[in-house]
């Protein structure tokens, strides 16, 4: 069965179109900086808004409407599967992303789970050899079930660690079987209510626990995908442990971690951890972890994860910035962990939301191009630190001066003259890239 008859192969008609099933910016083979637009951006789709996201929220029922459903569980979720890729194909997306949960129903009892899961990923890969599509990264859904209601690698409870170990387990046979080329682990409840009942390094050390074994599993069986922790400070959690990108970097280097963790970063999360997405990627940049994005955006007047398609062109050059300094994000990319508004509910919006969304990417790379070529940022922060290019800059960076001598040189020249940073021109002409 099709869903999308209707609708042919969205191609690139450029910005003066009219149709609304077309991209508008993003022309796949178009070369920016010496790279296809395509292998610059890496999308991916997200399984799970996109597939089992129903338009409920805390204050009314469900208003999406979609044909998949069947008359069992196991009949929907092979619908879904269906649909999923005659989704991706019309996109022209060439990766998705899934938590296990999403693909197949858990069932009765985690026999039948994995069982699920079994028979649905072979049903998967056979789209994927018919498709061309790669998987991106998968995990599983530690976080939804009331069994993880204190966590999963840090529940209080040895049973629920042992149960996570189990998904991780089978996620891992999973990415191996589908060729993925990332493995994520989201903490959505790895976190805590309160502190006045929780030992944080008992609970810290536990998730590390976990995650060497995973590494160790990967050894074992022969696949060696690159991990990525997701950073959230709060919700589901009221503090979840790795909050941003800086604190789950200490995570990693606490563990000793670094060399087989990197990180997948979200616009909306660094939101909700009071950055912009560009500090989190600077940051995970600095430290040689960006490992992947998660693409969406805030509402910056709603205090919680609203996951809204990006379209904010300033945001997208900003990351796409990040991500061209950084020298690429493979084997990472962009999955839109974004869903469709409540109100646009009709089966087309998953495909137009998309093009949305990929098209603002595809301006943000562009724009972020002339921005490097130009050497706009890096003319700006060569002036900025132009004082310590000669003098007594240049021997505070070549380690040759001490306190002793540095307070010398400041009571001989005490008069300091600064220079304006014109920022509100500087914003002015950033501007000018974005139009």
């Amino acid at each position: 069965m099709k869903y999308f008859d209707h609708v042919e192969k969205i191609e690139f008609e450029g910005k003066d179109t009219d149709n609304m099933f077309a991209f508008r910016h993003y022309n796949p083979d178009e070369v920016i900086a010496g790279k296809k637009m395509k292998d610059h951006l890496r999308f991916a789709i997200a399984y799970w808004h996109t597939m089992t996201e129903d338009g409920s929220d805390p204050f009314g029922a469900p208003t999406h409407i979609r044909t998949w459903y069947g008359d069992t569980p196991m009949e929907t979720a092979k619908n879904r599967v269906e649909a999923f890729f005659e989704i991706i194909e019309k996109l022209g997306a060439e990766y998705f992303c899934f938590h296990d949960v999403d693909i197949a129903p858990q069932g009765d009892s985690l026999e039948e789970f994995f069982e699920n899961l079994d028979e649905i990923t072979d049903l998967i890969k056979e789209k994927m050899e018919e498709t061309g599509t790669k998987l991106l990264w998968n995990t599983a859904n530690m976080f939804s079930h009331p069994r993880f209601n204190n966590g999963a690698a840090s529940s209080n409870n040895a049973d629920v660690f042992a149960y996570a170990a189990a998904q991780v387990k089978k996620g891992l046979e999973i990415s191996k079987k589908l060729s993925g080329e990332n493995y994520v682990f989201w903490g959505g409840r790895e976190g805590y209510e309160s502190l006045l009942n929780t030992d944080m390094k008992f609970e810290t050390d536990n998730i590390a626990r976990l995650f060497k074994m995973a590494i160790n599993y990967g050894e074992k069986i022969g696949h060696k995908p690159q991990f990525l922790l997701e950073p959230k400070p709060k919700e589901p959690s009221k503090h979840q442990y790795d909050f941003d990108a800086a604190t789950t970097l200490a995570f990693i280097q606490k563990y000793d971690l670094e060399g087989d963790f990197k990180l997948n970063l979200e616009a909306n999360h660094a939101t909700l951890a009071g950055h912009t997405f560009e500090h989190e990627l600077n940051v995970a940049r600095d430290y040689n972890a960006l490992g992947s994005i998660d693409a969406n955006q805030g509402d910056l007047l709603l205090g919680w994860d609203t996951d809204e398609f990006p379209t904010n062109i300033y945001s997208t050059t900003l990351a796409m910035y990040e991500i061209l300094e950084n020298g690429g994000i493979a084997p990472g990319g962009i999955n839109f962990d974004s869903k469709v508004r409540r109100s646009s509910h009709e089966m087309d919006d998953l495909l137009l939301a998309h093009i949305a969304g990929m098209d603002s990417f595809a301006r943000g790379l562009k724009a972020a191009a002339r921005l490097k070529e130009d050497g706009f940022f890096e003319n700006l922060i060569k002036e900025r630190y132009s004082s310590y290019e000669e003098g007594i800059g240049a021997k505070i960076l070549n380690d040759e001066v001490d306190l002793e001598s540095l307070s010398q040189y400041a009571l001989q020249n005490d008069d300091i003259q600064l220079k304006s940073s014109h920022l509100e021109t500087v914003k002015a002409r950033l501007n000018d890239y974005l139009v």
